[in-house]
């Protein structure tokens, strides 16, 4: 509304004027509130109150995987899943644990894919490889990390020379590890050199993820819980145990194909588990 200033509360020329003038005034100042920042964002508007928000002090392992993961985001990743099917990789865990159980092995679901990994990798060297900045280095040794998720972070223990390890070696390894990892006193050489590693989130219920690349190595496997699904076996209806396994690459080290093929041997191994154990 216009305030008139002339006589008799009368509006004139000088008061259309100034209500033009003000509102320009407001609308650059609106316009300057709805600039991006320097950095392309949007101002950050600070707490209602000093008690919205508590300052979490960042722990020496939360600061490292911040790190590595800022890392992993320069790599172009890119994304492959295939369905497993997963019946007689279970028969085949159940009847090792229970012929082996007097002798105290107990073999886990990763354990069988560690193995299953390793052995893959023998024959698809190219995914057992890290980018190295203008280069690209192929490891003799093949070194399976196991991501564990902590209180205070994620850490990944690694079985090295896991192609050379039996199954119960691997179990007994994964096993100490993991508990070693919990206790917070895994030594440097335990959590370091990697060459492949694998996030498994089906215990939690997960049904299919995409993991983030642990640097410098150029591809991670995430595994998702078992479900059901049917299928039609010699025209009938039935149903099988799958897991969705889906492996994150770096395009600078692997193309799709290569990736597509180590998948694809690596299914076949997980499907027919007396290849995992030769």
């Amino acid at each position: 509304m216009i305030t008139g200033t002339g006589p008799g509360g009368r509006i004139v020329r000088a008061d259309v004027e100034a209500a033009i003038a003000a509102g320009k005034t407001e609308q650059t100042h609106l316009e300057e509130q709805a600039k991006p920042t320097a950095q392309g964002k949007q101002p950050a508007l600070p707490p209602s109150s000093d008690t919205d928000s508590v300052e979490v002090p960042l722990s020496q392992m939360r600061k490292v995987t911040a790190r590595r993961l800022t890392e992993s985001a320069a790599a172009p990743h890119f994304y492959l899943t295939v369905v497993v099917g997963v019946d007689a990789l279970f028969q085949f865990r159940s009847e090792v644990n229970e012929r082996f159980a007097d002798q105290g092995i107990k073999v886990s679901v990763t354990d069988l894919l560690v193995r299953a990994c390793a052995v893959t990798l023998r024959t698809h060297p190219q995914v057992n490889s890290s980018w190295a900045g203008d280069r690209i280095l192929a490891h003799r040794r093949i070194n399976i990390g196991v991501a564990v998720a902590l209180d205070e972070g994620l850490v990944v223990p690694v079985v090295t020379g896991a192609d050379a390890k039996s199954l119960d070696q691997i179990s007994a390894e994964t096993l100490s590890l993991a508990a070693k990892a919990r206790s917070g006193t895994l030594a440097l050489q335990e959590f370091t050199g990697g060459t492949f590693t694998i996030s498994n989130l089906g215990m939690f219920g997960i049904d299919n993820f995409t993991a983030v690349i642990n640097p410098p190595e150029a591809a991670i496997l995430a595994v998702g819980a078992a479900t059901k699904e049917p299928f039609v076996r010699d025209g009938e209806l039935c149903s099988r145990n799958i897991i969705k396994i889906t492996m994150t690459s770096d395009h600078r080290v692997l193309d799709g194909a290569t990736a597509a093929a180590f998948l694809s041997d690596l299914k076949r191994r997980l499907e027919d588990p007396l290849r995992i154990v030769i």
